[in-house]
């Protein structure tokens, strides 16, 4: 006696087929509970070269301008490696390229913090300064890199959207964190072990933590092109309208970290309050960190486009805002307005690069953008201390409001070149 079979109707499961979403798990479980807290501590030293050597030279050399001209040669560093770091590891693989990275970078931040205190010239601070910066690992891009694999090969398609976005929000929040703290910890350290602990730090972090990254499981997440299991596309393809013009705004990003910072200083020492510029800071980070978080909320139907050209004037806004604030209550509301727009920017921005990175190539388009924020940090940093040294505040608050003005610019550019119908698709 046989038993009549029956077939689902239309849009009903099958209880004889497995579910799926039972198959698919969710990014935390298909990343490993280890991954996000050893991806966050793993790009502190990230965070923390640019502050860390203007701080290690100001104190051992007594010069401002050489300090600036110090970080300066630290993005410049990562402006010439940093994408060909990325490249390296579209190529052969995150794991070998993370580990030969993280030990030759680790050696040159101990290199800086002994040159510093030398008897060599300033060449020998700027020589390592650049290595310093060429050497970095990077785990922004490449963490980044790793959970949109995840995302295209391990969740389920209609929930890989929105996973997207949470991970984009999230990842933003993570750098977010790093470049407030970093400097934190910068100063932390500095005041309490010496200027050159900071450094000395950083090395000791990216031996351990990196060393963990670098080895994590999730590293096999994003194939290599050198196994044919994915043809990389062309390299002129990383250089279309679309992935430059987030590149731009990126720099504005940067710029608008480093350049806040030193002219805040400025700002809260002509007030007679200079111990509040950290924390003035911290404000700043602290609210962008929350408000990228709260980006993973926004509607699918609020496009990317419109979140960039939505949320890029409060920076600038708020930027203008600076150079007028009568008191420093009020200069603390300012940071407040440019942090709720710097963390959605920020969340955007990331998102759209994931979106059009190249087939084979996102760690590099990751790269690419990441650096722009290191190069922004130091460029602004030097160029702003030296303007309000010789001159004052006033002048040092032109390039904030010029790296904001940058940023709206390129969220206008961007809306012209996308089309309507864009959207995020890993």
């Amino acid at each position: 006696m046989t038993s009549a079979q029956t077939t689902p109707a239309a849009g009903q499961l099958d209880p004889a087929q497995p579910n799926p979403d039972r198959q698919s798990p969710n990014l935390m479980a298909a990343a490993g509970r280890t991954f996000f807290p050893v991806a966050l501590i793993a790009r502190f030293p990230y965070a923390m070269m640019v502050i860390g050597v203007l701080t290690l030279v100001v104190s051992a050399r007594g010069s401002l301008s050489l300090g600036g001209l110090t970080s300066a040669m630290v993005g410049l560093g990562v402006a010439c490696f940093g994408p060909l770091i990325g490249a390296a590891a579209d190529r052969w693989g995150q794991r070998p390229v993370l580990l030969a990275t993280g030990a030759i970078s680790s050696f040159w931040l101990l290199v800086i913090s002994w040159a510093a205190y030398s008897s060599l010239g300033a060449w020998a601070l700027l020589l390592s300064a650049f290595l310093v910066g060429a050497s970095t690992p990077q785990v922004p891009p490449m963490s980044r890199s790793r959970l949109v694999g995840i995302i295209t090969d391990r969740i389920a398609p209609h929930r890989r959207q929105k996973t997207l976005n949470n991970t984009m929000a999230y990842e933003s929040a993570a750098d977010e964190v790093t470049f407030v703290f970093g400097p934190m910890i910068v100063g932390a350290l500095a005041a309490t072990m010496g200027a050159a602990a900071p450094m000395i730090g950083a090395a000791a972090l990216t031996l351990i933590f990196l060393t963990t990254f670098a080895l994590h499981p999730t590293a096999d997440a994003v194939p290599k092109s050198s196994k044919n299991q994915v043809t990389a596309a062309p390299a002129r393809e990383l250089f279309t309208a679309g992935l430059l013009v987030v590149t731009i705004g990126v720099l504005g990003v940067g710029t608008v970290f480093g350049s806040t910072l030193t002219t805040l200083t400025a700002i809260m020492d002509e007030a007679g309050s200079p111990e509040l510029a950290g924390l003035a800071y911290g404000v700043m980070g602290v609210g962008s960190a929350i408000f990228a978080l709260g980006a993973a909320l926004f509607p699918t139907s609020f496009s990317m486009r419109a979140r960039w050209l939505s949320f890029a004037p409060l920076i600038l806004i708020g930027a203008v805002g600076m150079q007028l604030a009568p008191n420093p209550v009020v200069m603390v509301l300012v940071l407040v307005l440019m942090g709720v727009g710097v963390g959605p920017t920020l969340v955007t921005v990331f998102n759209l690069v994931a979106q059009r990175s190249p087939r084979g190539r996102s760690a590099t388009a990751m790269s690419m953008a990441s650096t722009s924020i290191i190069v922004g940090q130091s460029a602004a940093a030097a160029v702003t201390g030296q303007l309000a040294e010789v001159y004052d505040s006033t002048a040092a608050v032109v390039v904030v409001t010029a790296a904001a003005a940058l940023i709206v610019l390129a969220a206008a550019a961007n809306w012209l070149i996308s089309g309507p119908r864009e959207r995020s698709r890993p």
